[in-house]
């Protein structure tokens, strides 16, 4: 079921949701070759609990970590280690679920780790641009599958692959909220999207082959060629006048404005 949020409790989400976006931010300096996955969660755990925030992925049916830090080949839910330490050339997927007054908001960025490629440098920015065309989708009277679609038809068009088992979700008082809103899909289907819709679009696109594995500690998803991969989330509010960005940080700023 879908569950309609008023106005007064999107703006609870906003606020949980700008602190996640100062988390991304704080975070771009410190995300460099030499230092660990275990010390990017370490801070961002701090950062979150100051802001008055808190860590929702902590303890979410057993995760146990604050963030999900999924390096090069690792799709989602990485484990952060005190033996991950990042080196030049890698990228990194953070994804973080915060809790403010109650109210929760999901993000993802994809950063890159010194100098990288250039066709991981357009791996991550095509992530952006799946988002992006998705997000103009959800809009009152178009349909989940809409979104879907648009998100399809960018990836493909860079030659990426998508996953066919993880997309975007509902959000509010719980981390994951009806509808699922996947990464592939045909317009025109789908629930009705509505204003008062608290959504998270997240799109996850691979370098190589779309299949994946999961690691044995229960949570990492790889791709199985070893390929790279990227993740962008944000979560988005429907209003009678179209979608707004919750999780809002320099890079949506950037997004928003026409400069990225």
């Amino acid at each position: 079921m879908i569950i309609i949020k008023t106005e007064k409790e999107f703006e609870k989400i906003k606020d949980a949701g700008t602190r996640l976006g100062e988390l991304f931010d704080y975070l771009i300096p410190y995300i460099k070759p030499g230092i660990s996955t275990y010390e990017i969660d370490k801070l961002a755990e701090k950062h979150i609990r100051a802001s008055g925030a808190f860590p929702a992925c902590l303890g979410y049916e057993g995760f146990p970590f604050t963030i999900c830090a999924s390096v090069n080949e690792c799709l989602v839910h990485g484990f952060p280690s005190k033996n991950k330490i990042l080196k030049n050339g890698d990228i990194i997927s953070v994804d973080v679920v915060n809790c403010y007054n109650g109210w929760m908001s999901d993000a993802c960025r994809t950063y890159a780790v010194g100098e990288i490629s250039s066709r991981h440098q357009e791996l991550i920015d095509t992530a952006e641009e799946c988002f992006y065309a998705g997000f103009a989708m959800a809009k009152p009277g178009n349909r989940i599958g809409d979104i879907s679609h648009a998100i399809e038809q960018v990836a493909r068009k860079h030659g990426f692959a998508l996953t066919e088992i993880y997309g975007g979700h509902g959000i509010g008082r719980d981390m994951h909220e009806d509808p699922m809103i996947l990464n592939v899909g045909r317009a025109g289907y789908g629930q009705i999207i509505r204003p008062g819709m608290a959504i998270c679009i997240e799109p996850m696109l691979l370098e190589g082959s779309a299949k994946t594995k999961r690691l044995p500690d229960g949570w990492g998803e790889v791709s199985i060629d070893k390929g790279y991969t990227a993740h962008y989330e944000n979560t988005v509010l429907v209003t009678k006048d179209g979608p707004v960005i919750a999780t809002v940080d320099s890079n949506v700023r950037r997004h928003l404005k026409g400069e990225m």
